[in-house]
């Protein structure tokens, strides 16, 4: 077990120019999507806050979601991205749809907070940081590391492929691959039961204080 995390923290060294890269991706990603959020006008954003406060009033007076049902929706949508995100690592084509996914995943965090701080200020930043907060702090770190293996996966099948002189056990790399895109994809269990028994409730108590 020892000598697997050695194993896995060298390779994490040796590659640590993607992991960078991949960050970054997101990180312009949440910044697209701030500039987003300012480049609307005030009708567009007037008419997008007015459809948000219904849908948070509709949470407010509607009756209780069964936590059970939140909680199976999260896990099933958190596996079939990993599922996406673990195909396309082993089809070498999928690298720039793993790029823009990530991407993607940045554009809507940062117009998420981005519009409700642009429009509610402090209260949209507490609720921002009630809905958004708790689980992405696992589920972002979780998501840009299975990115990261993804493209680390492909590029090992490019030079297999395409350069005559690298030789290397493919077999024992997709192994480890599928090892850790499983492991990844139990943490993100985890952090549904962060989402549904912590998230929610919270959000459900930002918006009752101020929307009722």
């Amino acid at each position: 077990m020892q000598r697997n995390v050695r194993l896995v923290k060298k390779d994490i060294h040796n590659h640590m120019s993607i992991f960078v890269f991949i960050f970054v991706l997101f990180i312009m990603g949440m910044i697209f999507g701030a500039i987003i959020v300012n480049s609307m006008n005030f009708v567009q954003k007037e008419d997008l806050f007015f459809y948000l406060k219904q849908f948070f009033e509709q949470m407010v007076y509607s009756e209780e979601t069964a936590r059970s049902s939140l909680l199976k929706e999260s896990i099933f949508y958190h596996i079939k991205y990993m599922l996406l995100l673990f195909l396309l690592g082993i089809s070498v084509v999928g690298m720039p749809i793993i790029t823009v996914l990530l991407f993607i995943k940045g554009l809507v965090v940062g117009f998420s907070v981005g519009f409700l701080v642009n429009q509610m200020g402090w209260y949209g930043l507490l609720l921002s940081s009630a809905s958004i907060a708790p689980q992405n702090i696992l589920i972002i770190p979780i998501y840009l590391f299975a990115g990261a293996l993804a493209l680390l996966f492909s590029l090992t099948l490019c030079k297999q492929l395409f350069i005559k002189r690298v030789h290397q056990p493919i077999l024992q790399a997709f192994a480890k691959y599928s090892a850790l895109f499983g492991l990844l994809t139990i943490c993100l269990m985890l952090a549904s039961v962060v989402e549904v028994f912590i998230a929610q409730p919270l959000l459900e108590a930002a918006v009752n204080w101020l929307f009722k």
